[in-house]
């Protein structure tokens, strides 16, 4: 009986898929021309109205034939029930066969793991598991190991070679040899006026 209802599924779920294929989207009467009128369906209502005539080259109307099967309703695409799943005790009323859970968008890092955990156990397809399946990981590592503090290594003074030793040596010798360069305070100040002989001097 099982696996008769899992293949009626099936072929609900494909013709469901063909009849959205074909669904046109039904647009309110003179939204295409009105910007003040919105997309949404209005059922037109006049005694003239193209669109309640069904006049050909007008849009369609809602009616009856659009739908897809009955047994294929409020399923998801994988063939399973969606139930919305806050915590772990949720998990365990579910129906591993025709079910499958979704974790609401509420609940925390913590009980999101303990969630996943149970399902993994009941066998029961969780549908957002993809978004969490990270933070599991972490969480089961992080529960195994136990918190060790990281080792700092400390960094060993390095020792100078003979060459390094040779360097600074003429390093020394050359700041010693250099001469000094006066300063602007010590170089003498040149005044505008130059003395001039006078003239008794100049006569002897």
């Amino acid at each position: 009986m099982v696996e008769r209802k899992t293949s009626l599924t099936k072929k609900a779920l494909q013709t469901r898929r063909r009849a959205k294929h074909k669904k046109p989207e039904f647009a309110r009467s003179e939204s295409w021309r009105y910007a003040k009128l919105s997309t949404s369906w209005r059922r037109p209502r006049g005694l003239d109205h193209k669109m309640r005539r069904k006049i050909k080259g007008w849009p369609p109307t809602v009616s009856t034939g659009y739908k897809g099967p009955k047994i294929a309703r409020g399923l998801h695409p994988s063939g399973y029930r969606e139930v919305l799943v806050h915590n772990a005790k949720e998990i365990a009323v579910l129906d591993p066969a025709t079910q499958a859970a979704r974790i609401a968008h509420t609940v925390g890092r913590k009980k999101r793991g303990q969630i996943i955990a149970e399902a993994r156990k009941k066998k029961i397809v969780v549908l957002n598991a993809k978004e969490i399946k990270e933070e599991t990981v972490e969480l089961e590592t992080s529960s195994e190991k136990p918190d060790e503090k990281p080792v700092e290594e400390k960094a060993k003074p390095k020792k100078k070679t003979e060459k390094s030793k040779g360097k600074t040596a003429k390093d020394k010798k050359g700041q010693k040899s250099a001469p000094k360069s006066r300063t602007d305070a010590e170089k003498p100040k040149r005044t505008g006026k130059t003395s001039k002989p006078s003239k008794g001097a100049e006569k002897q």
